[in-house]
């Protein structure tokens, strides 16, 4: 793998460009390096080899904590200690200043060597989200001590009545007037008090840290006590477990937040998952010192984020940050299990060599006859098999291709020029970000999709060892199967792709990525060992484009929007057609290598066995297929 992300990084996205910034003016291809270096030592030294111990010895609960294997705070403690939880922040505040493209691809050893484990997505997550809407003593009291590994962070959205509908939300938040401070003018911000549950909590109680900084989705009720429908009236708090005062000292109080339970998973096994209920009255902290009314039931307190009412708009921060790193967490796990039937594949004896076969007689009884006196081959030297690694390579090479090209969006977009306008009437940082809007539903989904089915295949290439706990490839699938679930399901970034990010702006974000496609076509074109690939995906991009004028030519988003999931399979089929043939373009000028040529055969095999699936898909979507919509509940 790390000859993957060298070559991603160095060859295909040009990471050194980035170094003639201000921002990354200190760093290098050395300190790239040495960054890569470290984060792959720690993840083979501190998760590795604990990735089944803690799928096998889940979290569970005393009465009174969450009790984990001490490998766990291991983990921890050495990923807090590389600074990889500030890398990308200002120095000035401990951070590296690194590239997000350099951060993205040191996290992916983590999640490679154990997703249970975690590293800091949430909590690195949790503080960039306040860096870009708390307040500067929100920052630095929560922020920083996250970022320090201190603290570490959640993330508070759904509800076990709501689930992904954020619209049915009904946590509700009401201004704390009982304190020696007015409510409205508590240094860390406008105080309330919640009262509500929260499900699907990931790492939302333990005792890895000194404190757990929560950030909750709550309404705050209009001037009658109703709540307002939808998610116009959502406003984000900073609810920690335990109380702080406005230097960041702990006080010694708990806050109204209480373990209601452990969700028992498929796979994440070695993650806490939560149902945490705010303001049960088990904890109450006491009056004075600005922290609010006593007495049981009043609700945990918590700091308003960013103004009332705009809590959704904050939160999409660190929403579309851990999509990025949910893919990155797909694609890692099916490199994993990649990785581990290639090697299977290698050594495992099995059958005979087709080669040389005698072909079979005319016949009822025809068939093809083997040598039996021969040795038996490796099963790495069988077709089949050979198809069942090409496949896993596609997907999950080219999964870790998007996920860095997105990556270096960021990177554009936070540092890219912003004086010069380019053709799209926007600039460069501009352009970035409106491609990222398209991209981000892809970045998620597609890996958590493919990824998965490469690990289904990497379980078939070991037959029914596969399917013992005596190889690891099976905890790969359970892991990886979250993925299509949490932050946004499936179906969710289907209708948030065709739905909006496709049609906003009059179709200028579309534009713009065919802009993109189109260019790599172009410059394919004039390779002829490339050629072909690039008439195909430009067959591929007409098709898609047609098909989403046709999906809403009757205007009626019910007829369009049926079929949103085979459009999100196809627009994502073709966005890792286009990163495979870009990334064909850097592995034909790497010269004639077993690794490049490794890269041109994944490519092959992508666009001869994946890329032509398009075309059911693109067909019940330009015809708006009415089955799912109309079928009748009876009717099953």
């Amino acid at each position: 793998m790390r000859s993957t992300v060298d070559f991603l990084l160095h060859d295909w996205l040009g990471v050194q460009s980035l170094f003639q910034r201000e921002r990354f003016a200190d760093h290098s291809r050395e300190t790239v390096d040495a960054v890569l270096d470290t984060c792959e030592r720690i993840a083979r030294e501190k998760y590795a080899p604990f990735n089944r111990l803690v799928d096998t010895e889940e979290p569970r609960f005393d009465g009174e904590k969450v009790i984990l294997p001490p490998a766990t705070q291991d983990a921890w403690n050495a990923y807090a200690a590389s600074g990889m939880l500030s890398a990308a922040q200002d120095a000035e505040i401990g951070g590296m200043q690194l590239p997000y493209t350099v951060e993205s691809a040191a996290n992916a050893f983590f999640a490679k060597a154990s997703v249970s484990i975690g590293a800091g997505m949430l909590t690195t997550g949790n503080a960039n989200l306040l860096m870009a809407h708390g307040t500067a003593l929100q920052k630095q009291v929560f922020a920083l001590n996250e970022f320090s590994g201190r603290w570490s962070g959640t993330m508070c959205l759904s509800e076990p009545q709501a689930g992904s509908s954020l619209s049915d939300v009904v946590t509700r938040a009401v201004p704390d007037e009982g304190g020696d401070t007015p409510w409205q003018d508590d240094p860390l911000g406008p105080r309330f008090r919640l009262r509500g549950n929260k499900m699907w909590i990931s790492a939302g109680e333990h005792e890895l840290t000194e404190n757990i900084v929560h950030l909750v989705l709550a309404k705050i009720p209009g001037p009658d006590g109703q709540l307002v429908p939808g998610t116009r009236g959502i406003s984000l708090f900073i609810v920690p477990k335990k109380m702080v005062d406005a230097q960041g000292q702990l006080t010694g109080e708990r806050n109204d937040v209480a373990l209601a339970g452990l969700n028992h998973k498929c796979g994440w096994r070695g993650t806490t998952n939560t149902l945490l209920n705010f303001g049960e009255g088990r904890f109450r902290p006491r009056q004075g010192a600005g922290m609010g009314l006593d007495g049981q039931g009043a609700g945990a307190v918590g700091y308003l984020v960013g103004r009332p009412g705009e809590g959704l708009r904050c939160m999409f921060h660190m929403m579309n940050e851990a999509r990025i790193g949910v893919g990155m967490a797909a694609a890692m796990l099916g490199m994993a299990g990649y990785e581990a039937s290639l090697a299977y594949a290698r050594q495992r004896p099995q059958g005979r060599s087709v080669a040389g076969a005698t072909a079979p007689a005319a016949g009822a009884a025809a068939k093809v006859v083997k040598d039996a006196t021969q040795p038996q081959v490796p099963i790495i030297e069988h077709a089949d098999v050979k198809r069942m690694l090409l496949a896993q390579k596609a997907y999950c090479e080219g999964a870790l291709a998007l996920e860095l090209y997105c990556a270096r969006l960021v990177d554009e977009q936070h540092t890219g020029d912003e004086a010069a306008v380019l053709p799209s009437g926007l600039t460069a940082s501009g352009e970035a970000a409106l491609l990222l809007e398209v991209l981000t539903p892809i970045a998620k989904s597609w890996p958590s999709e493919w990824c998965l089915e490469a690990n289904s295949l990497a379980i078939q290439v070991h037959g029914g060892y596969g399917y013992t706990r005596d190889f690891p490839v099976e905890q790969y699938w359970r892991d990886n199967r979250l993925n299509m679930i949490h932050e946004g399901t499936h179906g969710i970034q289907a209708l948030d792709l065709l739905g909006r990010k496709v049609v906003m702006d009059g179709g200028a974000g579309l534009k713009l990525m065919a802009t993109r496609v189109n260019d790599t076509i172009a410059r394919a074109g004039q390779d002829a060992e490339l050629s072909g690939h690039a008439t195909a995906l430009a067959a591929a991009l007409q098709k898609l484009g047609a098909a989403t004028k046709s999906a809403w030519a009757t205007g009626v988003p019910a007829e369009a929007l049926a079929n949103a999931t085979p459009y999100l399979q196809s627009f994502g089929h073709v966005v890792l057609a286009w990163i495979w043939l870009d990334v064909a373009l850097a592995a034909r000028r790497a010269g004639d290598t077993a690794f490049a040529q490794g890269k041109l055969a994944a490519l092959r095999y992508y666009f001869a066995y994946e890329l032509p699936r398009i075309d059911a898909w693109l067909k019940v979507v330009a015809e708006r297929e009415a089955v799912c919509r109309t079928m009748d509940d009876a009717w099953f």
